[in-house]
Protein backbone atom coordinates (compact mmCIF):
# COMPACT_ATOMS: atom_id res chain seq x y z
CA UNK A 1 0.00 0.00 0.00
CA UNK A 2 1.26 3.43 -0.90
CA UNK A 3 2.84 5.76 1.91
CA UNK A 4 0.55 9.01 0.36
CA UNK A 5 -2.33 6.58 0.46
CA UNK A 6 -2.38 5.43 4.11
CA UNK A 7 -1.17 9.34 5.03
CA UNK A 8 -4.19 10.41 3.58
CA UNK A 9 -6.58 7.77 4.80
CA UNK A 10 -4.56 8.13 8.31
CA UNK A 11 -5.44 11.89 8.30
CA UNK A 12 -9.34 11.09 7.90
CA UNK A 13 -9.17 8.92 11.51
CA UNK A 14 -10.30 10.97 14.59
CA UNK A 15 -12.83 13.41 13.54
CA UNK A 16 -16.11 11.51 15.68
CA UNK A 17 -16.42 10.10 18.82
CA UNK A 18 -16.54 6.17 18.82
CA UNK A 19 -20.42 6.53 17.28
CA UNK A 20 -23.70 7.52 18.55
CA UNK A 21 -23.64 6.17 21.42
CA UNK A 22 -20.97 8.20 22.72
CA UNK A 23 -22.89 11.41 22.19
CA UNK A 24 -23.98 13.86 24.75
CA UNK A 25 -26.72 12.69 27.11
CA UNK A 26 -27.93 15.91 26.34
CA UNK A 27 -26.89 17.68 29.76
CA UNK A 28 -24.91 21.04 28.92
CA UNK A 29 -21.45 20.93 29.41
CA UNK A 30 -19.90 22.10 32.37
CA UNK A 31 -17.24 24.79 31.85
CA UNK A 32 -15.20 27.52 34.10
CA UNK A 33 -18.05 29.48 35.70
CA UNK A 34 -20.74 27.85 34.33
CA UNK A 35 -22.71 31.45 34.81
CA UNK A 36 -24.83 30.58 31.44
CA UNK A 37 -24.15 34.22 30.78
CA UNK A 38 -21.82 35.03 27.54
CA UNK A 39 -18.55 36.88 28.90
CA UNK A 40 -18.32 40.47 27.71
CA UNK A 41 -15.06 42.12 29.04
CA UNK A 42 -11.44 42.76 27.94
CA UNK A 43 -10.33 39.44 26.39
CA UNK A 44 -7.33 37.70 27.49
CA UNK A 45 -5.24 36.50 24.77
CA UNK A 46 -3.99 32.82 25.06
CA UNK A 47 -2.15 31.25 21.79
CA UNK A 48 -1.91 27.46 20.48
CA UNK A 49 0.39 25.64 18.08
CA UNK A 50 -0.24 22.80 16.00
CA UNK A 51 1.49 20.62 13.78
CA UNK A 52 -1.06 19.28 10.93
CA UNK A 53 0.65 18.19 8.00
CA UNK A 54 1.95 14.77 6.28
CA UNK A 55 3.03 12.69 8.06
CA UNK A 56 0.96 13.43 10.90
CA UNK A 57 -2.17 15.51 12.43
CA UNK A 58 -1.21 17.04 15.79
CA UNK A 59 -4.42 19.72 15.63
CA UNK A 60 -6.62 17.43 18.15
CA UNK A 61 -4.75 19.23 20.83
CA UNK A 62 -5.65 22.89 19.67
CA UNK A 63 -9.27 21.85 18.90
CA UNK A 64 -10.35 20.55 22.70
CA UNK A 65 -8.55 23.83 24.40
CA UNK A 66 -10.68 25.97 20.99
CA UNK A 67 -14.09 23.62 22.38
CA UNK A 68 -13.05 24.45 26.13
CA UNK A 69 -12.48 27.99 25.95
CA UNK A 70 -15.92 28.68 23.66
CA UNK A 71 -17.86 26.61 26.79
CA UNK A 72 -16.00 28.82 29.03
CA UNK A 73 -16.58 32.14 27.20
CA UNK A 74 -20.18 31.30 26.75
CA UNK A 75 -19.96 30.83 30.66
CA UNK A 76 -18.60 33.90 32.61
CA UNK A 77 -15.10 33.67 31.01
CA UNK A 78 -12.54 34.11 33.09
CA UNK A 79 -14.21 36.17 35.88
CA UNK A 80 -16.08 38.15 33.37
CA UNK A 81 -12.97 38.28 30.71
CA UNK A 82 -13.29 36.01 27.75
CA UNK A 83 -10.31 34.10 26.34
CA UNK A 84 -9.41 35.10 22.72
CA UNK A 85 -7.56 32.15 21.68
CA UNK A 86 -5.32 32.43 18.82
CA UNK A 87 -4.19 29.02 17.17
CA UNK A 88 -1.65 28.47 14.20
CA UNK A 89 -0.29 25.86 12.37
CA UNK A 90 3.87 25.02 12.26
CA UNK A 91 3.03 22.75 8.72
CA UNK A 92 6.21 20.43 10.43
CA UNK A 93 8.25 23.46 9.39
CA UNK A 94 10.38 24.69 11.82
CA UNK A 95 11.23 28.17 10.32
CA UNK A 96 7.84 28.30 10.37
CA UNK A 97 7.23 27.27 13.45
CA UNK A 98 9.90 29.82 14.82
CA UNK A 99 7.95 32.44 13.30
CA UNK A 100 4.36 31.97 14.72
CA UNK A 101 5.74 31.77 17.78
CA UNK A 102 7.40 34.84 17.88
CA UNK A 103 4.01 36.05 16.65
CA UNK A 104 2.22 34.65 19.63
CA UNK A 105 4.66 35.54 22.22
CA UNK A 106 5.65 38.97 20.84
CA UNK A 107 3.49 40.89 18.74
CA UNK A 108 0.33 39.43 20.34
CA UNK A 109 1.52 39.30 23.81
CA UNK A 110 -0.03 36.25 24.94
CA UNK A 111 -0.50 35.45 28.38
CA UNK A 112 0.54 31.56 27.98
CA UNK A 113 0.36 28.99 25.25
CA UNK A 114 -2.18 25.90 25.59
CA UNK A 115 -2.96 22.90 23.56
CA UNK A 116 0.27 22.76 21.78
CA UNK A 117 0.75 19.90 19.82
CA UNK A 118 4.13 19.31 17.23
CA UNK A 119 6.72 17.39 16.14
CA UNK A 120 8.72 20.34 15.50
CA UNK A 121 8.02 23.61 17.16
CA UNK A 122 8.98 22.76 20.74
CA UNK A 123 12.54 21.96 19.80
CA UNK A 124 12.94 25.16 17.85
CA UNK A 125 11.03 27.69 20.51
CA UNK A 126 11.71 26.25 24.00
CA UNK A 127 14.64 28.97 24.49
CA UNK A 128 12.22 31.95 23.15
CA UNK A 129 8.93 30.64 25.51
CA UNK A 130 11.92 30.34 28.79
CA UNK A 131 13.33 33.85 27.51
CA UNK A 132 10.09 35.42 27.30
CA UNK A 133 9.11 33.92 30.62
CA UNK A 134 5.98 32.22 29.04
CA UNK A 135 4.29 29.15 30.14
CA UNK A 136 3.25 26.51 27.73
CA UNK A 137 0.43 23.96 28.70
CA UNK A 138 1.12 21.52 26.09
CA UNK A 139 -1.07 18.26 24.65
CA UNK A 140 0.51 16.95 21.88
CA UNK A 141 4.52 16.57 22.45
CA UNK A 142 6.45 14.16 21.04
CA UNK A 143 10.37 15.18 21.38
CA UNK A 144 12.57 15.40 24.51
CA UNK A 145 12.67 19.42 24.34
CA UNK A 146 9.01 19.14 25.43
CA UNK A 147 9.86 17.61 28.67
CA UNK A 148 13.32 18.87 29.19
CA UNK A 149 12.48 22.46 29.53
CA UNK A 150 11.65 24.80 31.90
CA UNK A 151 8.21 26.32 29.82
CA UNK A 152 6.88 23.06 28.49
CA UNK A 153 4.53 20.88 30.43
CA UNK A 154 2.19 18.51 28.87
CA UNK A 155 -0.67 16.14 29.52
CA UNK A 156 0.08 13.82 27.03
CA UNK A 157 3.15 11.46 27.70
CA UNK A 158 5.15 11.66 24.78
CA UNK A 159 6.16 8.50 22.61
CA UNK A 160 8.95 7.79 25.45
CA UNK A 161 6.62 6.26 28.65
CA UNK A 162 3.86 5.56 26.32
CA UNK A 163 6.24 3.23 24.31
CA UNK A 164 8.25 1.64 27.21
CA UNK A 165 4.77 1.18 29.38
CA UNK A 166 4.04 -0.87 25.79
CA UNK A 167 6.74 -2.79 26.11
CA UNK A 168 6.35 -3.57 29.97
CA UNK A 169 3.13 -4.99 28.98
CA UNK A 170 4.54 -7.62 26.11
CA UNK A 171 7.28 -8.23 28.52
CA UNK A 172 4.95 -9.40 31.53
CA UNK A 173 1.84 -10.71 29.46
CA UNK A 174 3.30 -11.91 26.08
CA UNK A 175 6.58 -13.18 26.73
CA UNK A 176 8.81 -10.33 24.61
CA UNK A 177 12.44 -11.10 24.80
CA UNK A 178 13.55 -9.18 22.23
CA UNK A 179 12.14 -5.93 20.76
CA UNK A 180 12.88 -3.63 17.68
CA UNK A 181 11.55 -0.11 17.84
CA UNK A 182 10.98 1.34 14.77
CA UNK A 183 10.65 4.90 14.80
CA UNK A 184 11.44 8.18 12.95
CA UNK A 185 15.37 9.49 12.45
CA UNK A 186 14.60 12.63 14.34
CA UNK A 187 17.46 12.50 17.16
CA UNK A 188 14.82 14.10 19.38
CA UNK A 189 12.56 12.33 18.84
CA UNK A 190 12.88 8.49 17.24
CA UNK A 191 16.08 8.31 18.27
CA UNK A 192 15.60 9.60 22.14
CA UNK A 193 12.39 7.40 22.48
CA UNK A 194 13.77 4.16 20.95
CA UNK A 195 17.62 5.03 22.80
CA UNK A 196 15.79 4.71 26.08
CA UNK A 197 13.60 1.83 25.27
CA UNK A 198 16.85 0.08 24.54
CA UNK A 199 18.34 1.02 27.68
CA UNK A 200 15.14 -0.35 29.09
CA UNK A 201 15.22 -3.90 27.23
CA UNK A 202 18.73 -4.17 28.56
CA UNK A 203 17.94 -2.91 32.34
CA UNK A 204 15.37 -6.13 32.39
CA UNK A 205 18.45 -8.47 31.02
CA UNK A 206 16.80 -8.40 27.57
CA UNK A 207 17.44 -7.33 23.87
CA UNK A 208 16.07 -3.90 21.69
CA UNK A 209 17.37 -2.78 18.75
CA UNK A 210 16.57 0.70 16.69
CA UNK A 211 15.06 1.08 13.30
CA UNK A 212 14.78 4.02 12.43
CA UNK A 213 13.59 5.70 8.77
CA UNK A 214 14.19 8.95 7.21
CA UNK A 215 10.59 10.89 7.65
CA UNK A 216 10.64 12.62 4.48
CA UNK A 217 11.43 9.37 2.64
CA UNK A 218 9.49 6.45 3.98
CA UNK A 219 10.08 2.76 2.86
CA UNK A 220 7.61 1.08 4.71
CA UNK A 221 8.66 -2.22 2.91
CA UNK A 222 12.16 -1.94 3.79
CA UNK A 223 11.61 -1.34 7.07
CA UNK A 224 9.71 -4.33 7.49
CA UNK A 225 12.49 -6.72 5.87
CA UNK A 226 14.97 -5.17 8.40
CA UNK A 227 12.96 -6.48 11.36
CA UNK A 228 12.67 -9.74 9.50
CA UNK A 229 16.84 -9.87 9.53
CA UNK A 230 16.88 -8.37 13.08
CA UNK A 231 15.60 -11.58 14.32
CA UNK A 232 13.53 -9.99 17.09
CA UNK A 233 10.00 -11.18 18.58
CA UNK A 234 8.43 -7.90 19.32
CA UNK A 235 8.21 -4.64 17.18
CA UNK A 236 6.85 -1.50 18.75
CA UNK A 237 5.47 1.10 16.27
CA UNK A 238 7.17 3.75 17.65
CA UNK A 239 5.14 6.47 14.84
CA UNK A 240 2.63 9.07 13.97
CA UNK A 241 -0.79 6.78 13.37
CA UNK A 242 -0.33 7.22 9.60
CA UNK A 243 3.27 5.01 9.35
CA UNK A 244 2.24 2.81 11.79
CA UNK A 245 -1.06 1.42 9.65
CA UNK A 246 1.14 1.64 7.05
CA UNK A 247 3.41 -0.79 8.36
CA UNK A 248 0.98 -2.62 9.29
CA UNK A 249 -0.40 -3.01 6.00
CA UNK A 250 2.53 -3.98 4.63
CA UNK A 251 2.85 -6.56 7.44
CA UNK A 252 -0.26 -8.12 6.38
CA UNK A 253 0.34 -8.44 2.62
CA UNK A 254 2.80 -10.53 3.93
CA UNK A 255 1.40 -12.69 6.33
CA UNK A 256 3.41 -11.09 9.12
CA UNK A 257 0.97 -11.20 12.15
CA UNK A 258 2.18 -14.34 13.82
CA UNK A 259 5.60 -13.61 12.95
CA UNK A 260 6.04 -10.38 15.98
CA UNK A 261 4.00 -9.27 19.28
CA UNK A 262 2.48 -6.19 17.53
CA UNK A 263 2.90 -3.35 20.38
CA UNK A 264 2.76 0.59 20.25
CA UNK A 265 2.36 3.83 22.13
CA UNK A 266 -0.76 5.94 21.71
CA UNK A 267 -0.59 7.21 18.46
CA UNK A 268 -2.87 4.17 17.04
CA UNK A 269 -5.24 4.51 19.72
CA UNK A 270 -7.41 6.86 17.18
CA UNK A 271 -11.14 6.72 16.13
CA UNK A 272 -11.55 5.03 12.86
CA UNK A 273 -8.19 2.69 12.83
CA UNK A 274 -11.12 -0.21 12.90
CA UNK A 275 -12.57 0.96 9.83
CA UNK A 276 -8.42 0.88 7.88
CA UNK A 277 -7.32 -1.99 9.94
CA UNK A 278 -10.48 -4.38 9.55
CA UNK A 279 -10.78 -7.87 11.20
CA UNK A 280 -7.15 -8.79 10.26
CA UNK A 281 -5.37 -7.53 13.79
CA UNK A 282 -7.98 -8.42 16.11
CA UNK A 283 -6.06 -9.47 19.67
CA UNK A 284 -2.90 -8.77 17.99
CA UNK A 285 -1.95 -5.09 17.93
CA UNK A 286 -1.95 -4.38 21.57
CA UNK A 287 -1.71 -0.41 22.60
CA UNK A 288 -0.14 2.24 25.29
CA UNK A 289 -2.75 5.44 26.12
CA UNK A 290 -1.77 7.96 27.63
CA UNK A 291 -5.54 9.22 28.92
CA UNK A 292 -8.54 7.11 29.55
CA UNK A 293 -10.63 5.37 26.82
CA UNK A 294 -12.96 7.51 24.83
CA UNK A 295 -15.90 5.98 26.57
CA UNK A 296 -14.92 5.90 30.10
CA UNK A 297 -17.61 7.09 32.36
CA UNK A 298 -15.55 9.67 34.53
CA UNK A 299 -16.95 12.77 34.88
CA UNK A 300 -14.08 14.69 32.93
CA UNK A 301 -14.19 12.46 29.89
CA UNK A 302 -18.05 13.02 29.30
CA UNK A 303 -17.41 16.37 29.49
CA UNK A 304 -14.80 16.45 26.89
CA UNK A 305 -17.46 14.49 25.35
CA UNK A 306 -20.41 17.09 26.05
CA UNK A 307 -17.84 20.12 25.21
CA UNK A 308 -16.51 18.59 21.56
CA UNK A 309 -20.25 17.85 20.60
CA UNK A 310 -22.01 21.48 21.80
CA UNK A 311 -18.89 23.37 20.93
CA UNK A 312 -16.71 21.40 18.77
CA UNK A 313 -15.99 21.88 14.94
CA UNK A 314 -17.37 19.09 12.30
CA UNK A 315 -13.98 18.23 11.19
CA UNK A 316 -12.47 18.67 14.82
CA UNK A 317 -10.32 15.61 15.68
CA UNK A 318 -11.85 13.66 18.64
CA UNK A 319 -8.90 11.96 19.84
CA UNK A 320 -6.17 11.35 22.55
CA UNK A 321 -4.89 14.93 22.19
CA UNK A 322 -8.18 16.38 21.97
CA UNK A 323 -8.52 14.65 25.18
CA UNK A 324 -4.98 16.35 26.39
CA UNK A 325 -6.36 19.57 25.45
CA UNK A 326 -9.88 19.77 26.98
CA UNK A 327 -7.85 18.27 30.22
CA UNK A 328 -5.30 21.14 29.80
CA UNK A 329 -7.45 24.17 29.07
CA UNK A 330 -9.70 23.12 32.10
CA UNK A 331 -6.81 22.98 34.29
CA UNK A 332 -5.54 26.38 32.96
CA UNK A 333 -8.98 27.72 33.50
CA UNK A 334 -9.11 26.94 36.96
CA UNK A 335 -6.19 28.73 37.63
CA UNK A 336 -6.88 31.64 36.06
CA UNK A 337 -9.80 31.89 37.76
CA UNK A 338 -7.99 32.05 41.66
CA UNK A 339 -6.68 35.78 40.02
CA UNK A 340 -8.03 39.12 40.04
CA UNK A 341 -9.77 39.56 36.44
CA UNK A 342 -8.69 43.05 36.29
CA UNK A 343 -4.58 42.22 37.27
CA UNK A 344 -4.30 39.26 34.22
CA UNK A 345 -1.17 39.50 32.60
CA UNK A 346 1.77 37.26 31.62
CA UNK A 347 3.82 37.09 35.27
CA UNK A 348 0.56 37.00 36.62
CA UNK A 349 -0.41 34.06 34.92
CA UNK A 350 2.83 32.25 34.30
CA UNK A 351 2.83 31.95 38.38
CA UNK A 352 -0.68 30.42 38.35
CA UNK A 353 0.11 27.70 36.18
CA UNK A 354 3.56 26.96 37.98
CA UNK A 355 1.63 27.01 41.22
CA UNK A 356 -0.57 24.15 39.82
CA UNK A 357 0.16 21.23 42.18
CA UNK A 358 -2.11 18.10 42.71
CA UNK A 359 -4.98 18.44 40.86
CA UNK A 360 -6.72 15.24 39.51
CA UNK A 361 -8.41 14.20 36.59
CA UNK A 362 -10.40 10.80 35.82
CA UNK A 363 -8.50 11.35 32.48
CA UNK A 364 -5.32 10.82 33.51
CA UNK A 365 -3.77 8.05 35.98
CA UNK A 366 -2.22 10.82 38.75
CA UNK A 367 -2.39 13.92 40.30
CA UNK A 368 -0.77 16.45 37.96
CA UNK A 369 1.46 19.21 38.66
CA UNK A 370 3.84 21.69 37.17
CA UNK A 371 6.07 23.84 40.29
CA UNK A 372 9.38 25.44 38.99
CA UNK A 373 11.65 23.13 37.54
CA UNK A 374 13.97 22.41 34.68
CA UNK A 375 11.63 19.42 33.16
CA UNK A 376 8.11 18.19 33.51
CA UNK A 377 6.12 14.87 32.95
CA UNK A 378 3.38 14.80 35.20
CA UNK A 379 1.79 12.18 33.25
CA UNK A 380 3.99 8.75 32.99
CA UNK A 381 1.18 6.06 33.91
CA UNK A 382 -0.69 4.51 31.50
CA UNK A 383 -3.37 1.90 30.88
CA UNK A 384 -3.06 -0.79 27.67
CA UNK A 385 -6.16 -2.09 25.30
CA UNK A 386 -6.42 -4.44 22.71
CA UNK A 387 -7.34 -3.65 19.11
CA UNK A 388 -10.48 -6.10 18.95
CA UNK A 389 -13.50 -6.64 16.52
CA UNK A 390 -12.89 -3.24 15.35
CA UNK A 391 -12.42 -1.17 18.63
CA UNK A 392 -10.34 -1.27 21.60
CA UNK A 393 -10.72 -3.31 24.88
CA UNK A 394 -9.28 -1.98 27.89
CA UNK A 395 -6.71 -4.89 29.38
CA UNK A 396 -4.46 -3.12 32.02
CA UNK A 397 -5.80 -0.22 34.11
CA UNK A 398 -3.07 2.68 35.45
CA UNK A 399 0.20 1.22 36.05
CA UNK A 400 3.52 2.47 36.15
CA UNK A 401 6.83 2.04 34.33
CA UNK A 402 10.21 1.76 36.05
CA UNK A 403 12.66 4.01 33.89
CA UNK A 404 15.58 5.39 34.81
CA UNK A 405 14.64 8.22 32.73
CA UNK A 406 11.99 9.54 35.73
CA UNK A 407 14.19 9.45 38.29
CA UNK A 408 14.42 13.22 38.08
CA UNK A 409 10.88 13.75 37.92
CA UNK A 410 10.26 11.31 41.05
CA UNK A 411 12.71 12.99 42.82
CA UNK A 412 10.18 16.18 41.80
CA UNK A 413 6.95 14.33 42.65
CA UNK A 414 8.70 13.60 46.16
CA UNK A 415 9.59 17.33 46.73
CA UNK A 416 6.12 18.06 46.27
CA UNK A 417 4.78 15.54 48.40
CA UNK A 418 2.84 13.22 45.55
CA UNK A 419 5.02 10.37 45.76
Amino acid sequence: MKTSLILATAATLGLSLMGEDAKADGHAPVCGLNTGQAATGEPIKVGGINGNAPPGDFSGGTDGAAAYFDCVNANGGINGRPIDYLVENDQWNPELAGQVATKLVKDEGVVALVGNGSVVEMAVNAPLYAAEDVMVMASGCAISECYESSHIVSTNQGPLPSGIGALKFAIEELGATNAACIGFNIPNNGGWACDWMNEYMSSKGLQGTSILMDPTAVDLNSVYLQALAEGVDTILLMLPAGPAIGLLKVAEEQGGREMFKWVSPTPLYEPGVGEVLGDYWSDHLYINIELNTFDSDGADNQNWVKVMDTYGKDDDRRDTFSQSGYISAKFFVDALLDLDADRIDRPSVTKAIQNIVGVESDLLCDPYYVGVADRHMPNHSGRMVVFKDGGFELMRDCYDIDTNYLEPILAQETALGLD
